[in-house]
Formats: structure tokens, sequence, C-alpha cells
């Protein structure tokens, strides 16, 4: 297990809150690993999920430290989405 991505598990769930996340996403970072955020919380995994969010590490720790706006990333294709986009919006406003 990377401890990269254990990392970026503890920051998402300390920005999730107490709020927790409705739904389930994953994200796919390159070749690191997965990160799977439901209403447990976020974690260290490759389970199944309604909406998949890929990039790359570098667009990944961007977006988590707030340094890039998730839906910019999508626009500008360095985040690519697959499954359910309602998730994947409500996801983004979390991180926000």
């Amino acid at each position: 297990m990377s401890d990269i991505l254990t990392k970026a598990a503890a920051e998402l769930n300390d920005k999730l809150g107490a709020g927790g996340f409705d739904g389930s996403a994953k994200f796919a970072i390159g070749d690191l690993g997965a990160i799977v955020l439901d209403g447990s919380g976020a974690r260290v995994s490759d389970d199944e999920t309604d909406v998949t969010l890929s990039a790359d590490a570098d667009t990944f720790e961007a977006i988590l430290s707030g340094d890039m706006n998730p839906t910019s990333a999508f626009m500008t294709g360095k985040l690519t989405v697959d499954g359910d986009m309602g998730i994947a919006m409500q996801l983004a406003s979390v991180l926000a």
C-alpha cells in the first residue's frame, strides 16, 4: 500500500468531516492505486463505486491541496469521470 494513498485517504477523511458522503466514488490515481469514498469515509481500496474519477498523481495532489479545482481539471482533460456525474459533482462540492 502506498504511503501517498494512505496520507491522501486521511486528508480526504478530514475534508469529509462529520457530514460524510452520500453515494460512492473512487479516485484512481495513476499507477499508485485507488481511494474509495463512501458513507464510511475514505480508504485505500479498489471496490466498485457509483463513479470513478481518474487522474495522475500530480493532478490528484493539486485537487486535494486546493490548488486545482476539480471541475477545471475535468474541463481540461486532466481528470476523467466514468459513471454517475451527479455523484462526481457532489464530491467536487465536498472537496471545495
